[in-house]
């Protein structure tokens, strides 16, 4: 009951400092919005349609009555179905989807603190070394200047894959009928779910898996547990194929898959790695690099913690730090994209990386990455000083916030302004 009450409030606290990060949003989320921007609009009105969809004729999902007459229309973007089908009760029950897509916001902010409390306090057995970590991955700089990137806020099963797939290596179980199979089931459904997010996120996973095993490959040394990493990646395929086939067709038909040449515009360089729309930080020095760019800025108090447990040795042993470092590692280095030498040739060969433009969003993982290692630091400088996790907590927050953030009013028809074209559509 204790165990419960803890993430009980954990939850509590990180839906909270959503509401915070996200402010005034929660003040008036049904009026509220960033309608000013298109991908905004898009994303709105694709949480709309498949909640439209779904209850109707789910097969015809990727048949949006957009770009008539093409097929597969949906495919020439992103289906965001969990967090669409998180929202899409509301929407039957009359919500308008600008209130549905606000709240799917903030429930994707508080639920991605939350799932990394919850595997570092597993982890380390400390809860403020999920504290830490939650804060730092929920409300990270790249996060928050995404807005209007709905997939960008769901990122809550990343921390459930890492956990599942550490879990099919320690499992103590001899085999699938002593339950071991349990793990590669979760390991499958976590990975779904993260990918079904965001087209972008079906990639950073794979790839920090694919990382992940390299790095922790003498651990992959028995019969069963490759036979579990077999059956999580079965499955994952087979459930993830009828969202895939669209985009194949798609890009067979119209050659969607990016080049090389046009990855070039949007590689990262080390002046991303100093954007952040923190407040502080923006006012202070960041904005002299902010125009254009990525906001790829850990803070400076989630890098100290994190480098607190790249100097532990007793850390650097441990498989779990060496894995989180490599996931750091890899996006990292694909998020400079062509200008990284020989990832012109991986970007036409390895599967996946044609379908990414912004590759600069590789730098997503880093952050995740120094979340992690940060939540392994904390649980050493609790040890030596009772009170730093909170300073640690209060600095972390302080360094990303940016609130209030830029909405901009949006007019419903039921109170006699004038109506935005994408409620009036959606309304008809």
């Amino acid at each position: 009951m204790a165990l419960r009450n803890r993430r009980l409030a954990a939850l509590i606290f990180f839906s909270a400092m959503a509401v915070l990060h996200s402010w005034p949003l929660a003040s008036d989320p049904a009026r509220l919005a960033r309608l000013d921007n298109h991908d905004a609009e898009l994303n709105t009105w694709i949480v709309a349609w498949v909640a439209h969809i779904l209850p109707r004729d789910p097969l015809d999902l990727f048949e949006a009555p957009i770009l008539f007459p093409e097929h597969h229309s949906l495919a020439f973007s992103e289906h965001l179905l969990v967090p669409s089908a998180m929202g899409a009760p509301l929407l039957w029950a009359g919500a308008s989807p600008v209130l549905v897509y606000n709240l799917l916001i903030i429930a994707g902010l508080a639920l991605s603190g939350w799932s990394m409390y919850l595997l570092m306090r597993r982890w380390t057995g400390s809860e403020w070394a999920g504290i830490i970590a939650g804060l730092a991955y929920a409300f990270n700089a790249h996060v928050l200047t995404r807005f209007v990137h709905l997939q960008a806020q769901h990122v809550e099963f990343f921390p459930l894959v890492l956990y599942a797939f550490d879990r099919v290596l320690t499992d103590p179980s001899t085999s699938l009928m002593a339950g071991g199979w349990r793990h590669a089931v979760l390991l499958a459904a976590a990975f779904v779910l993260q990918s079904l997010c965001g087209n972008y996120l079906l990639v950073f996973t794979t790839y920090a898996l694919i990382v992940s095993a390299a790095i922790r490959w003498t651990e992959i040394d028995t019969i069963n547990k490759r036979v579990h990493l077999f059956l999580a990646g079965f499955l994952s395929l087979v459930v993830l194929a009828p969202f895939l086939w669209p985009y194949y067709q798609v890009n067979r038909e119209y050659g969607l898959a990016r080049t090389a040449d046009v990855v070039t515009q949007y590689n990262a360089s080390w002046r991303d790695y100093l954007v952040t729309g923190g407040r502080m930080h923006f006012s202070w020095w960041s904005h002299r690099f902010f125009e254009g760019r990525t906001a790829l800025f850990p803070g400076v108090t989630a890098l100290v913690v994190a480098l607190v447990a790249l100097t532990s040795h007793r850390m650097i042993r441990d498989p779990r730090v060496r894995m989180t470092i490599a996931i750091g590692a890899i996006g990292l280095a694909f998020s400079f994209g062509t200008a990284l030498p020989g990832y012109a040739p991986a970007h036409h060969y390895l599967p996946l990386l044609s379908g990414l433009r912004n590759v600069a969003r590789w730098g997503w993982l880093p952050l995740a990455a120094v979340a992690v290692l940060a939540g392994f630091g904390t649980s050493i400088l609790e040890k030596r000083w009772r009170y730093a996790p909170i300073a640690l907590a209060f600095l972390v927050t302080v360094e990303a916030i940016r609130t209030p953030v830029g909405f901009t009013p949006v007019y419903h028809p039921h109170v006699g302004n004038p109506v935005h074209p994408l409620l009036d559509f959606v309304d008809d």
